[in-house]
């Protein structure tokens, strides 16, 4: 029985690696690089999108803003902020905003790669910062910013099924996508709306190479030239 027990967690550890390592290639091949270095000097912001296996399926962290905060208080983000002037860069300032946020070490993040920067309605233009975390990392929240955090499934984000969508929403550059989600654990139900959505969708899309059940606007195999035409439509309204 030993022996079996331990073949088991062999398997499951080496499929959680398989996952882990192929989703790592796959987005690999989305880096941005220098790729949008003729934008113009914007303030810069950076968020964290924690990607994690369990039970054999991709699972991301989020966030719930402290009503406190003066800005986007009470809503669903990733952790990440504003850069700071002792930030290195993009992955600086989202590992940083991760470990003040949610306690989660620098080191224990593995970097994969930085996506498309999205202008926000603030005018920051926010770069998404993909990384993964191990399952048992245990979020230890500031309440100062963060009021909760929670899990969700990957494929959730690419299923009509919660999902609806909003055209002509004040500052943002194509569809609005909102979700409702409910925290099988708390049962708390989450609305994870607008630029947070939208980057959800993206690494979905991406990482399960799944096109989503709605449109959202974008090749979902190679959706580069779409979020360009976004960042030169609002370059040119600056």
């Amino acid at each position: 029985m030993l022996v079996q027990c331990s073949a088991l967690i062999f398997t499951i550890s080496g499929a959680t690696m398989h996952i882990k390592e192929e989703t790592m290639d796959i987005l690999k091949q989305f880096d941005i690089g220098n790729k949008f270095s003729f934008v113009p000097v914007l303030p810069k912001a950076s968020v964290l999108i924690p990607l994690f296996v369990k039970k054999g399926e991709l699972h991301t962290l989020m966030t719930l803003r402290s009503k406190q905060l003066r800005s986007s208080a009470g809503e669903v983000c990733f952790p990440g902020g504003k850069r700071d002037p002792s930030d290195r860069d993009d992955v600086d300032t989202a590992l940083r905003e991760a470990q003040e946020e949610i306690g989660l070490p620098p080191e224990e993040v593995q970097v994969v790669c930085r996506l498309f920067p999205i202008i926000s309605k603030g005018g920051l233009l926010v770069t998404p910062v993909v990384g993964f975390i191990e399952e048992s990392f245990c979020p230890h929240p500031n309440p100062a910013e963060v009021s909760a955090v929670f899990q969700v499934p990957l494929e959730f984000f690419t299923s009509e099924k919660d999902h609806c969508t909003a055209h002509g929403a004040a500052g943002m550059v194509g569809p609005m996508h909102s979700f409702h989600f409910v925290d099988p654990g708390s049962g708390t139900q989450y609305h994870i709306w607008g630029l947070t959505a939208m980057l959800a969708i993206l690494v979905a899309a991406l990482a399960l190479r799944k096109k989503p059940e709605f449109d959202v606007g974008f090749d979902s195999e190679d959706p580069s030239s779409f979020f360009q035409q976004i960042l030169h439509r609002r370059i040119s309204k600056l």
